[in-house]
């Protein structure tokens, strides 16, 4: 796990080039263009949390990240298709989560729109109580960051 920011922009590119429209649609919630236009806003965003999985050969195959919201983070995956269900999406929401914890964000949150299968299953690996409200088709998905440290001090006094 890697933090990435605006100088992994064509690596970041090019992992979004290796994905599906599908793959894209789940992450995006609509038809998104060249990357390179979006991800160089999104890669600057002050006081945002970039991380990725990356090969030994430094290709990003996965993406994480923390967006503020008034006190609140927004999380969001994006996992290239050919690392789908190896459990990258859920490495990477664990170390977001620890990552929102240390930032001090009182929330996390995600976005599922219908049919989504991908997030669903990620979420069910999680100890974490999670809330969730269904409005206007889209599924908002939360977790209190005070949750997430607990979930996590259980976890580390298990591995004792």
């Amino acid at each position: 796990m890697v933090e990435v920011g605006p100088q992994d922009l064509e690596r970041t590119v090019a992992m979004h080039l290796r994905c599906s429209a599908r793959t894209l649609w789940s992450r995006y919630h609509r038809a998104m263009g060249d990357p390179r236009t979006y991800l160089r806003t999104l890669l600057s965003r002050p006081g945002a949390v970039h991380l990725a999985v990356q090969q030994p050969a430094g290709d990003i195959v996965a993406v994480g990240h923390l967006m503020p919201d008034r006190g609140n983070a927004e999380a969001a995956l994006l996992v290239e298709d050919a690392w789908q269900n190896s459990g990258l999406g859920s490495r990477l929401l664990r170390d977001l989560g620890h990552r929102a914890v240390g930032a001090g964000w009182k929330e996390v949150y995600g976005l599922v729109l219908p049919g989504d299968e991908k997030i669903p299953a990620i979420l069910s690996h999680t100890s974490v109580p999670l809330h969730t409200l269904h409005e206007e088709g889209v599924t908002t998905v939360w977790a209190e960051t005070g949750d997430i440290a607990a979930a996590e001090a259980s976890t580390d006094a298990g591995a004792r």
